[in-house]
């Protein structure tokens, strides 16, 4: 088969780290670029055409598959649409700002025999990977407590960047933003949320955004497991921490770092895990840094899934529950 041929509709941060993944990948071509400003033309790779209309470039273009990078409240409709005009879809997180879009985006996806991808690429860490396979295997034994952190900053010149951020109807929260991601990975490693209660505050940036900035949370899981979830885009200067760190009945450990990226402790039952201290690549947008950056690693399971029918690294209905449970978190918010 030909090279998969995929398009991105939004062109920021993220759109253009896609592009580059496309570009590298031996099996993938990037054959066109959307977005609503035609300032952003000029970073589009020579040989790549560009629209202003999403429209047109289903029209005029040959498509395998759309990645959608555009604002978090455009995710559902540009999925729709793209799925509608008979391409795969690659979502970035958060998947949709509620179960009801990720639910009209499953049944689009059903409807034309497409498949969705959702993006979680903090799944592709190491230390993640590691303690999936010892949560798996059974090493840790019952679950007891689950204790996640994510300490970041995020300053005046994150929200100037983009009017869709720190608003309520477009953001929707530093739980679909900033931190998807590791709800993502609370759920990937401990399964499901069953109650959740916390009180969230915006202490830092109330002259530019209608959100929180500050959040805890106690939660119990399916499993049992009481879970501590403790958020802040308000860390001083930069981001300091983002970690989880679960306790079990045959052992403890803790995934750390600034990106999820080292094994900062363990005690285990049996045999150790390897000592994983990786020097993190993260997503580097200047001005601040985002998640770990395993976008390639994205794209190859897009390429793996259609071409040698591999599993999905993270399935729509994944994407969904990690949506209802921060639904879940906020409604159980003070």
């Amino acid at each position: 088969m030909s090279n998969i041929r995929f398009a991105i509709i939004g062109f920021g941060n993220i759109g253009t780290r896609h592009a580059g993944h496309i570009m590298h990948n031996p099996q993938t071509e990037l054959v066109a670029v959307c977005d609503n400003n035609e300032a952003v033309q000029n970073k589009v790779p020579a040989g790549v055409r560009f629209y202003t209309s999403p429209d047109d470039m289903f029209q005029n273009e040959q498509i395998d598959v759309l990645c959608v990078c555009t604002p978090n409240y455009l995710h559902e409709p540009h999925t729709v649409a793209g799925l509608n005009a008979g391409m795969h879809v690659v979502v970035e997180k958060p998947m949709a700002l509620s179960v009801a879009e990720c639910d009209n985006m499953i049944a689009a996806a059903e409807h034309a025999g497409k498949t969705i991808f959702a993006v979680k690429q903090n799944r592709y860490n190491p230390p993640v990977r590691e303690v999936k396979k010892l949560v798996e295997d059974g090493r840790l034994g019952n679950i007891y407590m689950v204790q996640v952190n994510c300490f970041w900053n995020r300053g005046d010149a994150y929200y100037s960047e983009g009017n869709w951020r720190g608003k309520k109807e477009k953001d929707g929260g530093c739980l679909f933003t900033q931190f998807s991601h590791f709800v993502d990975i609370m759920y990937y490693l401990n399964g499901s949320v069953t109650q959740a209660t916390g009180i969230i505050h915006n202490y830092a940036h109330q002259h530019n955004t209608e959100l929180e900035d500050t959040g805890s949370f106690v939660m119990k899981a399916g499993n049992g497991a009481i879970i501590n979830f403790n958020f802040t885009t308000c860390s001083y200067q930069k981001n300091m921490e983002g970690s989880i760190t679960i306790f079990g009945e045959k052992g403890t450990v803790k995934i750390g770092g600034q990106y999820l990226n080292t094994i900062e402790y363990q005690n285990l039952q049996g045999e150790a895990l390897p000592e994983i201290n990786i020097s993190a690549k993260s997503n580097d947008y200047g001005l601040y840094q985002g998640s770990m950056s395993n976008h390639d690693k994205l794209i190859q399971n897009v390429v793996d899934v259609l071409l040698n029918a591999y599993p999905i690294m993270t399935t729509a209905e994944e994407g969904r529950e990690v949506v209802r449970i921060i639904e879940k978190m906020y409604a159980g918010a003070q």
